[in-house]
């Protein structure tokens, strides 16, 4: 990981959900600026606002618009911060009105397309619209020369995948048939005045000029075709660059290892390079060690658990308990937690048959230990970036 944080320009974060993706990306960022003077964006596309938490900025991240965290915020906590941290959520609305500004052949068309009563809904709706602007939005991050590195936060694991397919996709749209077809009375005057009686009956089924809409919007939408096409085409080129990294986060459990594996597997397919695994959530390697076991045994003794209370009693002096009465409570303890310990011992066992199983399609699997809680603050952010550096 380490020489990966120096040598990559962009970190796509993804898996299954709940494995805390946008928690590891939000590390990444804080361990490349703690290790270096990069310039850092932490981009999520999770429409959940967990990264702003976690990065102690509450709701202060305005979409699209990059907050930076304050380099005190580090200081506090006996760390210099020698690059430079901004967070940014994805504003897929914001996004769109961006596109179209960029892709359109003149302020007039960008204008009528906008105003289209259509248009918030549609591209609202559009099949894949916020895995295509969160593309569109690393491309435009990437090319604008403003960081040194982008760490983007994906949707779930097959949701992942339809980010990664959504520019293929736009292209796809732009050859189909469906905006052929919606388009043709504005291309042919002989098929308008073929669609008119149509038109009307369904104008007064369906609302006041509804297909006329519908005619307006997709006619403006393909005049923008080469400008979508050819940045679709720049944005997978982009993905499969040897400065794009992928991680991939799971956590030691069968059904998010599964698809950690899956993921995996597609990002070979789509020679997309995979940096790590990073396995979330972990226990404790020492928990399978035979002193351990040893001592869960003893614990799980009733004659043993009676007499090491007898011993512990005097030592914790509590006032207005009799002794009697601590030490059945000391017994009762230390048996619960003997019990407990075997549990995690079994807990860590499946852990390691899920590590060895992330090992054989891994280039490197990076384990992150479990903490109590959420991982609310930059406190939490920085421990895991000491680890994953």
């Amino acid at each position: 990981m380490r020489d990966a944080l120096r040598t990559r320009e962009m970190f796509v974060v993804c898996g299954s959900g709940g494995t805390g993706k946008t928690t590891v990306s939000a590390a990444l960022g804080v361990a490349a600026v703690l290790t270096s003077s990069a310039r850092v964006l932490v981009l999520t596309v999770d429409p959940a606002r967990r990264l702003a938490t976690a990065l102690g900025l509450g709701h202060g991240v305005p979409g699209n618009a990059p907050v930076r965290v304050a380099p005190e915020v580090f200081r506090e906590l006996g760390h210099e911060c020698q690059g430079e941290l901004w967070v940014a959520m994805l504003d897929t609305k914001a996004g769109w009105d961006e596109l179209v500004g960029r892709h359109a052949p003149d302020p007039e068309v960008a204008r009528r397309l906008l105003a289209n009563p259509l248009y918030s809904n549609i591209t609202g709706r559009f099949v894949n619209s916020h895995d295509y602007i969160a593309m569109e939005q690393l491309h435009a991050l990437h090319a604008s020369g403003e960081y040194d590195l982008v760490v983007i936060d994906t949707p779930p694991s097959r949701r992942a995948l339809d980010l990664l397919d959504a520019p293929g996709r736009m292209r796809e749209f732009f050859g189909g048939r469906l905006i052929s077809w919606l388009t043709i009375p504005a291309r042919s005057r002989l098929a308008a005045a073929a669609s008119r009686p149509f038109t009307a009956v369904a104008d007064r089924v369906l609302g006041s000029r509804f297909l006329a809409d519908i005619a307006e919007f997709f006619t403006l939408f393909g005049t923008m075709e080469a400008g979508f096409v050819e940045r679709a085409i720049e944005v997978e080129a982009l993905l499969s660059d040897e400065r794009t990294g992928f991680v991939v986060v799971s956590t030691p459990e069968p059904a998010p290892v599964r698809e950690a594996r899956h993921l995996v597997s597609e990002l070979g397919r789509r020679s997309m390079g995979l940096d790590a695994v990073v396995l979330n959530r972990t226990l404790p390697a020492g928990l399978r060690g035979r002193a351990v076991s040893s001592a869960a045994a003893e614990l799980r003794d009733s004659d043993r658990v009676t007499r090491v209370a007898h011993e512990l009693a005097p030592m914790l002096g509590l006032p207005g308990v009799d002794r009697a009465t601590l030490e059945a409570s000391l017994a009762h303890v230390l048996a619960e937690t003997g019990e407990r310990v075997s549990e995690l011992q079994t807990a860590a066992t499946r852990e390691s048959d899920c590590r060895r199983s992330l090992d054989e399609v891994a280039p490197v699997v990076v384990p992150l230990p479990a903490v109590r809680g959420d991982v609310s603050g930059v406190a939490a952010l920085v421990t895991l970036a000491l680890q994953l550096r």
